[in-house]
Parts: structure tokens; C-alpha cells; sequence
């Protein structure tokens, strides 16, 4: 299927998904999440596919929302506000659940909502010339669908940071802060995000994606997340690739798994 914002491919178990509105420096519209919802369920049903690489094409990753999408909140009654919203939270909310690592390559500016949809990935490496921005407080609006994903992830001092203030800062800053995982050279970036996903081609799919609910669901639910661990793993032990991992492992081969 074709996309009119978005590449999709899938090459040896790899999704390869590519925000593809270079000229708009990969400015995020109503036509790109609505395509972004197709593309998620196409990851979701497709068992072929181990790891998903998150890229842009041109020198962006994402200036954030479009400039038509914010336009379209002036004037709108409460309620339409807060359906749009929703629908659009609704598309980030699915595209960070598939229970497939996804390994964002980011390069240039990761402004706004750019910086979500970031943060609805799984691992972030960043190329050195990135410049990380949340401006929306300087629009008098806070930070739409983004602020409880940037909290998980680097903490409430470093949100606050980044939230209140809304100033740019460079790539090494926002790994201090915890938003990268890795920054490389811009130049070795699409090498080093390929290898880094290549990884999980060697793991059990199954056992991935119950580990990415896990950490990810598991942290709203407390002590009930212990619970959650135990339940997991119970659905595991019936799987071939379970049994795959127990016995190549006293076998002293390598194992081979099927996501089954």
C-alpha cells in the first residue's frame, strides 16, 4: 500500500517506517497520523516482522505539528477540541503499544510533537547535530499528548526543564537528561540504528513483547505489576520459542525462533 506521508517497507524481519515530508521538514499533519494508524496495524498483524526502525527522510527528523492542525484549534468549542485530541492520542497510544522494539534514528531538529512520536519508541539514537525543542509554552498552549511520555522517561526535574521553559537544547544535553540512548556521528547513525535493531532478530519475539508490556504497563500498576510479571510469563510456557530456549540452551546450540 501506498502512503502519501510515509515509506513503509518490510526487508529480513525489519519494518522500516520513514516520515517522508522532507520539503515540510516532516511537520506531522492529520494525514500523517491517520496513515500512521494504517501502518500500525499492519505492523501488529504481520508476524514476520521482529524490530521496527522509526526515520525521516531530508535533514529533520519532525518540526513538529503542522502548522494547519494547530490553525484548527482556534475557535474550535471545547468539545471538538478535546475529540481531535483524543483521536490523536489514540493513534500514538497504538503506535507505542505494537509489542515490537522500535528504534528511532533522529537527526537534525526533534521539535514538539516530532518529540513525541519519538518518545512513543522503545530506543532513541541520535545523530550529534540534533536540537531538541518543547515551545508550546511559548504559544501559551502546554504540551499536547507529550508531557506524561517525557516524564517517564527522564523524570520531573528534566520535564520541567524542557517543559516550562521551552528552549533548544543540543544532542548531548538530552542524552544527560535521558531522552537518547545513543548519540553518534550524523554519519554513522543509520549504520549504528541498523545494527541496534538487528539485535532482537535474535531473540524470542514473543518473550520481546511481553517484556515491552511489562515495563511499559507494568509501571501504572504498582505492586500489581509483580502480579502482571507472573501472568506474562505463564503465557510463555507453552510457546515453541520457550521450549526452543530451554532446549537449545542444554543442547548448547543456537537457538532458532519462530514467534510461535
Amino acid at each position: 500500500m501506498d502512503y502519501q506521508h510515509w515509506l513503509f517497507e518490510v526487508e529480513s524481519h525489519v519494518a522500516h517506517l520513514t516520515l517522508n515530508r522532507p520539503e515540510q521538514r516532516n511537520r506531522i499533519g492529520d494525514v500523517t497520523l491517520k496513515e500512521l494508524a494504517l501502518i500500525t496495524e499492519e505492523i501488529k498483524g504481520n508476524v514476520d516482522i521482529r524490530a521496527v526502525i522509526l526515520r525521516s527522510k531530508g535533514d529533520d527528523f519532525s518540526t513538529g505539528v503542522d502548522v494547519s492542525l494547530i490553525g484548527d484549534m482556534i475557535g474550535s468549542d471545547r468539545a471538538t477540541f478535546k475529540k481531535n485530541l483524543r483521536s490523536s492520542q489514540a493513534v500514538l497510544d497504538a503506535f507505542e503499544s505494537i509489542e515490537k522494539p522500535i528504534v528511532a534514528a533522529l537527526q537534525g531538529y526533534v521539535i514538539g510533537g516530532g518529540l513525541v512520536l519519538a518518545l512513543c519508541c522503545d530506543f532513541r539514537i541520535a545523530a550529534d547535530n540534533v536540537r531538541v525543542c518543547l515551545p508550546e509554552v511559548k504559544r501559551s498552549i502546554g504540551v499536547i499528548m507529550g508531557t506524561q511520555r517525557i516524564t517517564n522517561t527522564i523524570g520531573k526535574a528534566h520535564t520541567k526543564e524542557l517543559v516550562m521553559l521551552g528552549n533548544t537544547v543540543t544532542a548531548d544535553r538530552a542524552y544527560q537528561m535521558g531522552l537518547f540512548n545513543e548519540v553518534v556521528a550524523r554519519d554513522e547513525l543509520e549504520n549504528r540504528v541498523t545494527t541496534f535493531a538487528e539485535q532482537f532478530l535474535h531473540l524470542p519475539p514473543l518473550a520481546v513483547g511481553l517484556c515491552k508490556k511489562i515495563i511499559d504497563e507494568g509501571q501504572f500498576l504498582q505492586r500489581n505489576g509483580q502480579d502482571m510479571e507472573i501472568e506474562a510469563q505463564s503465557k510463555l510456557l507453552d510457546t515453541e520459542d520457550f521450549k526452543e530456549a530451554i532446549s537449545s540452551f542444554f543442547e548448547k546450540r543456537k537457538p532458532v525462533y519462530k514467534g510461535k
